[in-house]
C-alpha cells in the first residue's frame, strides 16, 4: 500500500463539512503513473481537491487488470491505516513488526501505521517449470485491486504500529444483493476488522431494484467496479467516485447484471490532516521529520534500523538480490503548507 508517485503534490485536506445532506456527485477518476520497478498506472479518486475524504477513508487506487507484476521494495508509513483488497491475484506482505503473509481475494488485509512502520508488497508469482536450460514460466497471474488508506485521529495516530489479517468476513445476503462486510458494520453483520473511527467499507455484487441501509450520521461514496448502477435518477459506470453525503437511511440503487460496487463511509473526520507521499500528518513539519527520520535510517545497519522509527523489513537485506533495498523518499516541493478550514 505505496504511493510511488516520484513527484507526491502535498495534499491539504480540510477538515469535513458537517451538515452536507444527500446528493450524487461524480468525482472523475485521474490516471497516475506510479515510477519504480512497478511501473504501472493506477486511478485515483481519493483525495481530491474538493473532496479529500470520505468519513476518515482518505486514500483510494484501483488498479489492473492487468499482468505486471507488483514489486514494491520497503517503504514508510505513519498516521494512518493501509487497507489491502484483492480483486484478482495475490500479494505477499511483509513489514517492520514480522509480519509475512499472502492475502488473497476475500481477505483483508489492515496494517496499522501508528507513529510509523515500514513494509513491502510483491505479487506471487506462478512457479518456474521445466528443466535444463529451458526453464518454462507460466503467464503472470492478472493483479487487480484497490488501495485504500484511513487516516488515524488524533488519539491514535501516535500508537505502536500493528498488522492483522483477516480471512472470514461476514456477509450480508439481501434482496438481489451480496455483501462482503471488509470494515465496520453493514446491514447488522460486523467485519472484525479493527478500526479507530466510525467507519464502514463494503463490496457488494448486486442485481436489480436494490435497497442498502445506511447510517444516517455517515457520509457515503459508492465505486463501481463492474457494471453500471443508476442512483437518483443518475448514471454511474465504472471509474469515477460518486459521493452520496450524508443524511440517508438507505440507499436505492438500479443495478444491471451483476454489478460490483464499493460502498465506503464514516463520520465525517473532523480534523485537518496533511498528507504527502505516504505519510498522513498534520503540519508540515511533522511531514518533513517523517521523511529526515526515513532517509536517515537508510544509513543504518540491519539491526540498528529494526530498533528506529520505521524499522526494518526482513528478506531485503543487502544478500536478498532483486529484493534488496528500500524505496528512498521524494525530495519535498519548495512550499511550505498548513492544513486550513474547509470553507
Amino acid at each position: 500500500m505505496t504511493n510511488l508517485d516520484t513527484s507526491p503534490a502535498q495534499e491539504v485536506c480540510p477538515a469535513a463539512h458537517e451538515g452536507q445532506g444527500p446528493c450524487v456527485q461524480l468525482w472523475p477518476e485521474r490516471e497516475v503513473p506510479l515510477g519504480g520497478v512497478r511501473a504501472m498506472n493506477v486511478l485515483r479518486t481519493l483525495p481530491q481537491r474538493g473532496l479529500p475524504t470520505v468519513g476518515a477513508w482518505c486514500f483510494l487506487d484501483s488498479f489492473g487488470p492487468d499482468r505486471v507484476a507488483m514489486s514494491v521494495l520497503p517503504h514508510p508509513h505513519c498516521g494512518l491505516q493501509t487497507v489491502t483488497w484483492p480483486l484478482e491475484g495475490a500479494v505477499r506482505h511483509r513489514d517492520s513488526v514480522g509480519s509475512d503473509v499472502v492475502v488473497r481475494p476475500g481477505e483483508l488485509n489492515i496494517m496499522t501505521a501508528g507513529h510509523g512502520i515500514s513494509h513491502s508488497e510483491f505479487s506471487v508469482l506462478p512457479a518456474t517449470t521445466g528443466t535444463g536450460s529451458s526453464p518454462v514460466v507460466e503467464e503472470l497471474p492478472v493483479s487487480r485491486g484497490l488501495q485504500l488508506w484511513v487516516a488515524l485521529p488524533d488519539e491514535h495516530r501516535h500508537r505502536a504500529p500493528s498488522f492483522e489479517q483477516v480471512r472470514d468476513l461476514p456477509v450480508a445476503v439481501g434482496e438481489g444483493f451480496t455483501a462482503t462486510v471488509m470494515v465496520g458494520e453493514f446491514a447488522g453483520h460486523r467485519s472484525p476488522a479493527t478500526m479507530f473511527s466510525p467507519i464502514v467499507g463494503v463490496d457488494i455484487t448486486g442485481t436489480g431494484s436494490l435497497d442498502l441501509p445506511l447510517r444516517p450520521d455517515f457520509e457515503h461514496a459508492v465505486l463501481v467496479l463492474d457494471g453500471h448502477l443508476v442512483i437518483d435518477g443518475q448514471d454511474i459506470e465504472a471509474g469515477p467516485l460518486a459521493y452520496l453525503g450524508a443524511g440517508r437511511t438507505s440507499l436505492a440503487v438500479e443495478a444491471e447484471p451483476d454489478t460490483r460496487f464499493m460502498l465506503l463511509g464514516g463520520e465525517p473526520f473532523g480534523e485537518d490532516l496533511l498528507m504527502w507521499w505516504n505519510f498522513v500528518g498534520r503540519t508540515h513539519e511533522e511531514v518533513e521529520k517523517a521523511r529526515e527520520e526515513w532517509e536517515a535510517e537508510g544509513l543504518l545497519d540491519d539491526a540498528a534500523a529494526a530498533a528506529s522509527r520505521f524499522g526494518f523489513v526482513q528478506g531485503h537485506g543487502p544478500d536478498a538480490g532483486p529484493e534488496a533495498g528500500r524505496i528512498p523518499a521524494p525530495p519535498l516541493p519548495g512550499v511550505k503548507l498548513r492544513p486550513r478550514t474547509r470553507g
